[in-house]
């Protein structure tokens, strides 16, 4: 067998072809770090593999990518990779701060002389995620389909539409608001493009370090919102009033810079294949749904949380800087991936439980801050709410794998053949996993559209109760029957996976 020839990336070349079949569904497995996917050739698989001669053809596309062959790995792969990789991080960091870009725009609307209701104004909040949400899932087939590189490139120049389009919008307080709604709608394209970001990032890496990278990826990219809800109350002030307009402009050259780098310096590798056949596995394993259930009360509580927290603060608290919003965003996203690390060491049902349990006791902190109208004990109950969402974010994507796992063979057992024989089995196994990367990519986009609920849930409190209250017991007695939904299907005694320790 001749040596592994490491990746060629120069313009006009390529590399002799020798595809991995790893799917795009399985890309967002490791979201959360520690989850971890069986999809693509092992390191005992590929020592067979023969090398050939490379060629080269032009568009920055590899033809051959093996990151399981540690000699491919250790000569260059590992070099692309990590170029690919910061590379996306940058332009998700940009897609979730246009995603976000309404959720501190909308609070600053009444000082530009805009006279939208508190219900219209929820809108605008809440309509970028239920695009974004929507867009998920056909951003993930969009990598195998145009080459990670050509789509990273298109996805951030698509940015430039509801930044612009803000720019132009909240310059005039006549404008219509069917209008704003449309241009709110526009900023959806920032939230597909975490479903196509972690996609083509999983295609780099080996499945022994899928969970560092896109944990890396995906943290870089929640931060966005952070920055966003910082910078954007400090830009729109500079100088004498109120130039809202400064929110959309700011991001443009980001956006241009993001494209070129990718263009420059990022790759396409033909071997990243879509597989619809997950997704079609995991829409008939109940378990699809029931995960799907539970993210939305972790992620999407993040991602609803975060778009309407600056607009609690300005309507409950005039009094107080915007400019501390992003602080709730800012802990959500840093510490998602404990929630993965913890819920390696003590099973991830345990930690989504107790996270629900948090998120509870933050809602009713909220309800007494309210009551009492205690902005310190408002703010520390959002910031333990938000806390609890990251946690729950990271264990709740932790449980797929395991889930899928578990229920693929007899009794919740892992270890060996049970009253199946070992072929039996693996072939169990294998289809678990494709059925375990349909459902990451699935309860993606099903949780995300937790950040059109929540805030719309505030809005209806606010018009028939004048009051956030209503919407907050609401939200506390969601998390109650979702915790013991997770208990009774994964923990439960007597139930089907109750051994299996999820």
């Amino acid at each position: 067998m001749s040596a592994p020839t490491s990746p060629t990336t120069h313009e006009g070349e390529q590399s002799a072809e020798h595809p991995s079949g790893t799917s795009a569904t399985a890309t967002v497995a490791a979201a959360a770090p520690g989850a971890t996917t069986a999809v693509g050739p092992t390191a005992a698989s590929t020592a067979g593999r023969t090398a050939t001669a490379p060629t080269h053809r032009s568009g920055r596309w590899i033809d051959r990518w093996d990151p399981e062959d540690p000699t491919f790995w250790r000569d260059g792969g590992r070099k692309v990779a990590t170029r690919n990789l910061w590379i996306s991080v940058f332009a998700e960091f940009l897609g979730f701060a246009v995603w976000a870009l309404w959720s501190i725009v909308v609070p600053q609307l009444p000082a530009a002389g805009f006279t939208f209701t508190v219900d219209q104004q929820f809108w605008l909040i809440a309509v970028p995620s239920l695009v974004g949400a929507t867009l998920r899932i056909p951003y993930t087939f969009a990598v195998p389909l145009f080459g990670g590189r050509n789509w990273t490139v298109v996805s951030a120049l698509l940015l430039l539409l509801p930044t612009a389009a803000l720019a132009v919008a909240v310059q005039d307080p006549g404008t219509p608001f069917g209008v704003m709604l449309a241009v709110a709608a526009l900023a959806g394209f920032g939230g597909g493009n975490f479903a196509s970001s972690m996609a083509n990032i999983s295609f780099f890496y080996p499945e022994r370090e899928k969970g560092k990278a896109l944990g890396l990826n995906a943290a870089g990219g929640n931060l966005g919102t952070a920055v966003v809800q910082l910078a954007v109350p400090l830009v729109i002030v500079a100088g004498a009033g109120v130039a809202l307009e400064r929110a959309g402009l700011m991001m443009i050259p980001f956006i241009l810079l993001a494209a070129f780098l990718a263009w420059r310096f990022m790759d396409n590798l033909s071997t990243a294949k879509a597989d619809p056949k997950s997704f079609a596995a995991a829409t008939r394993n109940k378990h699809t749904w029931i995960i799907s259930f539970l993210y939305i009360g972790t992620f999407g509580s993040f991602i609803g949380y975060a778009g309407a927290f600056p607009m609690l603060l300005k309507g409950q608290f005039p009094e107080v800087t915007l400019s501390i919003a992003f602080l709730g965003a800012l802990v959500g996203s840093v510490t998602r991936p404990l929630g993965g690390v913890i819920a390696d060491r003590v099973g991830g049902t345990r930690v989504t439980i107790v996270s629900y349990g948090v998120m509870a006791l933050g809602a009713f902190g909220a309800i007494q801050a309210l009551q009492s109208h205690s902005f310190g004990l408002f703010f520390a109950s959002f910031l333990v709410l938000f806390v609890a969402t990251g946690i729950g974010n990271g264990s709740t994507y932790r449980m797929i794998p395991a889930v899928f796992q578990a229920s693929a063979v007899p009794g919740g057992a892992l270890d060996g053949p049970t009253a199946v024989d070992a072929a039996a089995l693996d072939e169990a196994r294998a289809r678990a996993r494709k059925a375990a990367a349909g459902c990451i990519g699935i309860a993606g986009a099903i949780g995300a559209f937790g950040g059109f609920l929540i805030p719309r849930g505030f809005a209806a409190s606010t018009s028939l109760a004048g009051s956030l209250v209503p919407a907050l017991w609401t939200f506390i007695g969601m998390y109650v029957v979702m915790a013991v939904v997770a208990w009774a299907v994964y923990l439960r005694k007597g139930s089907a996976l109750a051994s299996a320790g999820i």
